[in-house]
């Protein structure tokens, strides 16, 4: 194969369905697209491309990918998975994962944007604009793979780089926005091209003068530590972790270290933590994804819970339902929101839910206040018989 015909397989699947975020090579499946959330098979012109995948073929589209790169080659043999970025010239960019499964190749690419998206264009809360104004400290958002971390960060360095004439350095595996110079000025680095290691990436910015820094992924123990201590040297550091919520953010960055040093890291998480940000895509009504989005912004009660841990009615849950009227919002509020704004279902909202009961009360109150049903209970009436039967046994005793 040919990196003709490779490029020609990627746009043929590209263009196969609307809205295609991933390709998919898995042995034993024909090549399959996602679209809105849903893994889709993909009709070729080419009958052979319709059958699936032979553990040769899914061999032959990793070399073409790798491309005789011997870092990613020894990555794939020695840990089972390799990262890399691909580009269909004029088409679109690709984060590649490539990967070893029951002795087979498989392989995995996520369409990357070309343009960076707005805050407004990805429906996500304006509050969050306001990072992008903070001087120091730590900024996590998290979530699942492919919840939209990457584009959340990306639209807040954008508000950076029109607003602050300042030097950001980012961290990436591999780069996916490209951030064109404004009043800002963006230094993007890859890793295994531009540098081996998140932690040494990271040690080394700490060297180049920059304001903000992004490191793509918190990985390991060494980088946590190095991005809290550029955090406590006047560093804005923004990063993502894979975690469900703002509460089990602030375990797994803790659970890194060993438990003897737990207290100290609480106290430095405390004073360097500005926002805890979370994500879910939830599939929309009609087709397409909407972000729910919990938002942790920290203040005094934050502070004190994450230096000494959570307790009965001090969760981290407790306290962001209480800050509402400080931009924060909890995944239930956010849900709650895009049902009331006819976005999801109602199997979709309780589905995503954290709290179900909170969820189930919200869409009750927003039924009740159109005049719909709250309960499939219907024809309830007083029986009269057994009324007038407990009012005669009464009667008689007396």
């Amino acid at each position: 194969m040919r990196k003709r015909e490779l490029d020609l397989i990627l746009a043929e699947m590209l263009e196969s369905h609307n809205d295609v975020s991933d390709l998919n090579f898995t042995v034993g499946k024909p090549p399959q697209v996602e679209s809105a959330g849903d893994l889709k098979a993909v009709v070729f012109d080419n009958q052979l491309l319709n059958s699936p995948l032979k553990p040769f073929q899914t061999e032959v589209l990793a070399l073409n990918l790798i491309n005789a790169d011997r870092r990613l080659t020894e990555n794939l043999i020695a840990h089972g998975y390799c990262d890399l970025s691909y580009t269909l010239p004029g088409r679109a960019r690709f984060r590649v994962n490539i990967f070893q499964q029951r002795g087979a190749i498989s392989i995995v690419l996520r369409k990357l944007s070309t343009r960076v998206p707005s805050i407004a264009e990805l429906r996500i809360p304006p509050v969050l604009a306001e990072i992008a104004h903070e001087k120091n400290g730590l900024v996590l958002v998290t979530g699942a793979t492919g919840s939209g971390k990457s584009s959340t960060l990306a639209a807040i360095l954008d508000i950076v780089n029109e607003t602050r004439p300042v030097h950001v350095v980012t961290l990436e595996d591999p780069v996916e926005f490209v951030h064109s110079h404004k009043i800002a000025t963006f230094n993007q680095r890859e890793l295994g091209t531009d540098f081996d290691t998140y932690s040494g990436g990271l040690r080394a910015a700490l060297r180049q003068a920059p304001k903000i820094i992004l490191v793509g992924e918190m990985r390991d123990r060494e980088t946590v530590e190095i991005a809290m201590t550029a955090a406590e040297t006047g560093h804005l550091v923004l990063s993502s972790i894979h975690t469900i919520d703002a509460g089990q953010t602030i375990n797994r960055i803790i659970g890194f270290f060993e438990k003897e040093e737990e207290r100290q890291i609480r106290i430095r998480l405390a004073d360097t933590l500005r926002w805890s940000v979370s994500q879910r895509l939830l599939p929309k009504v009609g087709g397409g994804r909407i972000a729910a989005v919990e938002i942790m912004k920290t203040n005094l009660r934050v502070k004190e819970c994450v230096a000494m841990g959570e307790s009965e009615g001090k969760t981290f849950y407790d306290i962001i339902e209480a800050g509402e009227a400080f931009g924060m919002q909890t995944f239930d509020k956010a849900i709650i929101k895009c049902y009331e704004a006819g976005f999801i279902t109602e199997e979709t909202a309780l589905a995503f839910a954290t709290r179900k009961a909170v969820v189930g009360r919200g869409i009750d109150t927003i039924k009740a206040s159109k005049g719909q049903k709250t309960s499939d209970i219907d024809g309830l009436k007083l029986d009269a018989e057994y009324a007038r039967r407990v009012k005669a046994m009464r009667q008689q005793k007396l």
